[in-house]
């Protein structure tokens, strides 16, 4: 039996250096951790020991930036474990997670909090001279991040601060594998036909499959959304939808290991504390001093303009949607599960359009030329899949992507379907971000989207909905944001920009999901070959604002709801539940039920890393209207203005203040005109 090399020691020798996933086993991680650990504290000590006068050079580059390619194995280890940890996750990859974070989190606050390496920082933050604007942001990047890791507390306030840093990191943890666990107990489980009334085969076909992949007999429905929301929307079922919602909106609120209601209070005062340790406020005003939004009180404005400007249109398409239930149910109330089903009843009454008349046409691999083609007419990139690149899962594609000039640009690793270890939702990640190393040498980045979209079946190919192709457009987004990154440094690249300016790139590019020109490029039905007819287009563009005012006010209560747990002053004792009714009320129409609870399967502000960010949607969703609103203007596919969007913003990540770089391309600063506009919503215009 030959010998094992841990792969993280040692050149990858794979295809652009991409990560060797079929030759990791498990026992590699810790291995590559401690590892990794042990050199980082012996380079600190080399700079903290540095007979020298501390430098831009010699203090900043490394081990905080890879200014000139240092092989950081810590974060090359990190990299890949916390990304599978997402992706492809197992019992012993999580066990391992539980092992490791506390060592981490303490590792990290080792380095944030030696007064011997921050004064080395503090003296060149004073007296630096001759740096070059990106030198400078990282710098300042690079003082301000210790000094919000408390590097200027006393012994007792840092001793206070790792406490609290390490318990938050590990219930962080904790509260994803609950969740991940929750969803993934859940199945429905229907061996009756007639049960599966009103169903479209899509949906039928998927369950089928999903129950011969467990060893079932009939039709087998998860909380996974490729078949969580065509049984809520096609369902005629009343009590099996019912059944589906409080299982979903009740996720870790049961009396078992799983339950998040605790791990969220806690969480919730332990981020406090340290805004409080740190003299802040609130968790709110730490953050927000990093944003776009600058304050609490800006935030809010942009939460009140916008109930202000869509509740009106929101009570309007309620009752409008009552009104058609009450036809078919006048004895009964209109409940929570009942909001898909007639949601669609109503959209098939004012538009005869349905999800499922489209799928035929957005069979996957068309879906994805012609989001390949859409990057190709705009910024004249192209891309190859590669199959001699490493993937961590069958369902993983990786392509080769090259620039307008032919020559290597990135690594782009799509995958597409849930599974067993998969969290739900979509998101962007790299496994190797970009930088110029001393040499000059340009550093190319490997990105990667991973989705949840409706699988392939036995009889059919994976045939999306129009909100799937959306979804994989905005992922896609982000991917263009770390492609295009073109900055010395590694953390000022890509999407290393604040919360606020991330969803920027992503939420811009669902604008093209509706646009005829894109659609004609891809949209070809999966049988015949026959194009999207022009009858179809009309009827999505005409509903594009079908039920626009829910859904924002959605998405502000969720804004609402973040911001009332991290504007806390004093210490939460609330019941999570009641204080959830009562936090995102003034933006809720329906009735609020009891036993269900969003906080505690609330990912992004409990560990997501949105924690009083999450208005950030919206606020980007202002900007990526008005931005649109340019292209528009010029021309959807028109090269320059692309141009001017790739340079102003996707190639210069976090090397200047978002504003200065939008008004760069814009000409101007964003107003919300164009999002009212765009969502057919009259009101006088407010600038953000």
């Amino acid at each position: 039996m030959s010998e094992h090399n841990n792969p993280f020691f040692e050149p990858y020798g794979t295809p652009h250096d991409t990560v060797p996933f079929d030759r990791i086993r498990l026992e590699d991680y810790e291995e590559a951790f401690m590892e990794g650990i042990r050199r980082d504290n012996e380079y600190l000590d080399k700079t903290i020991n540095n007979p020298e006068k501390p430098t831009f050079d010699n203090t900043i580059l490394n081990p905080f930036d890879k200014g000139d390619g240092y092989y950081d194995l810590l974060d090359r280890v990190s990299t890949v474990f916390f990304n599978l940890l997402s992706a492809e996750t197992n019992d012993e990859m999580d066990a391992l997670a539980q092992k490791m974070q506390p060592i981490l989190t303490q590792h990290a606050n080792d380095m944030r909090l030696d007064p011997q390496l921050f004064e080395r920082i503090r003296q060149v933050h004073l007296h630096h001279r001759k740096l070059t604007p990106e030198e400078k942001m990282l710098l300042d990047n690079c003082y301000e991040g210790f000094v919000r890791s408390g590097a200027l507390l006393d012994e007792e306030g840092k001793a206070k601060l790792r406490q609290l840093t390490e318990e938050a990191s590990m219930l962080s943890l904790q509260f994803s594998q609950n969740l991940l666990k929750e969803n993934k107990a859940f199945t429905l489980h229907i061996t009756d036909e007639a049960l599966l009334d009103g169903l479209p085969d899509t949906a039928r076909e998927a369950a089928a499959q999903i129950a011969k992949e467990q060893g079932k007999d009939g039709w087998v429905f998860t909380l996974d959304m490729p078949s969580y929301s065509p049984f809520m929307t096609y369902s005629t079922q009343r009590e099996l939808r019912k059944e589906m919602y409080m299982a979903r909106n009740t996720e870790c609120t049961h009396d078992n290991p799983e339950n998040n209601i605790e791990i969220c209070k806690r969480l919730v005062n332990l981020r406090r504390e340290i805004a409080q340790l740190l003299g802040y406020k609130t968790y709110a005003d730490y953050v927000l001093k990093r944003r776009m939004a600058s304050n609490v009180r800006n935030v809010y404005k942009l939460l009140d303009d916008l109930i202000d400007a869509y509740k009106p249109t929101a009570v309007k398409e309620r009752d409008e949607l009552i009104r058609l239930f009450k036809k078919n149910n006048a004895q009964l109330k209109m409940m929570p599960w009942d909001s898909g089903y007639y949601s669609h009843q109503l959209q098939m009454r004012k538009y005869n359009l349905d999800a499922e008349m489209l799928r035929p046409y957005f069979e996957l691999s068309k879906v994805i030329e012609g989001v390949f083609g859409l990057a190709n007419r705009l910024y004249g990139i192209t891309f190859k899949e590669n199959k001699d690149i490493p993937v961590y899962h069958p369902d993983v594609k990786a392509y080769e992507v090259y620039d307008k000039d032919g020559s290597y640009l990135a690594v782009f690793y799509a995958d597409f379907h849930p599974r067993k270890g998969k969290q739900g939702g979509a998101w962007m990640t790299e496994y190797q971000g970009q930088w110029i190393t001393k040499k000059g040498e340009n550093i190319r980045p490997h990105v990667s989207v991973v989705m949840n979209l409706t699988k392939p079946t036995d009889e059919k190919p994976a045939l999306l909905t129009l909100s799937e192709v959306e979804t994989f457009l905005h992922e896609f987004g982000h991917s263009l944001h770390g492609m295009f990154a073109n900055t010395r440094f590694e953390s000022l690249s890509g999407t290393n920009v604040w919360w606020d300016f991330v969803e920027l790139p992503s939420q811009f590019m669902e604008n093209f999901a509706i646009e005829k020109d894109f659609l004609r490029t891809f949209a070809f039905h999966y049988q015949t070959g026959e194009p999207l007819p022009d009858e179809l287009i009309k009827r999505i563009v005409k509903s594009r604002n079908f039920m626009a005012a829910t859904a924002c006010l959605r998405q502000v209560s969720f804004g609402l709801l973040d911001m009332a747990y991290y504007t806390k002053k004093d210490e939460f004792t609330d019941d999570i539940i009641p204080f959830e009714k009562k936090a995102w009320k003034k933006a809720i129409l329906g009735e609020q039920l009891p036993d269900t609870c969003m906080t505690v399967q609330f990912s992004h502000i409990m560990a997501g890393g949105y924690a009083a960010g999450y208005y950030s949607y919206k606020w980007a969703e202002v900007l990526d209207a008005d931005a649109f609103s340019v292209f528009k203007r010029h021309g959807i596919f028109d090269p320059k203005t692309a141009q001017s969007f790739r340079d102003n913003i996707l190639s210069r990540g976090g090397t200047e203040h978002p504003m200065t770089l939008y008004k760069r391309f814009r000409g101007g600063e964003p107003t919300i005109d164009a999002l009212l506009k765009r969502n057919g919503i009259k009101r006088e215009t407010k600038e953000i």
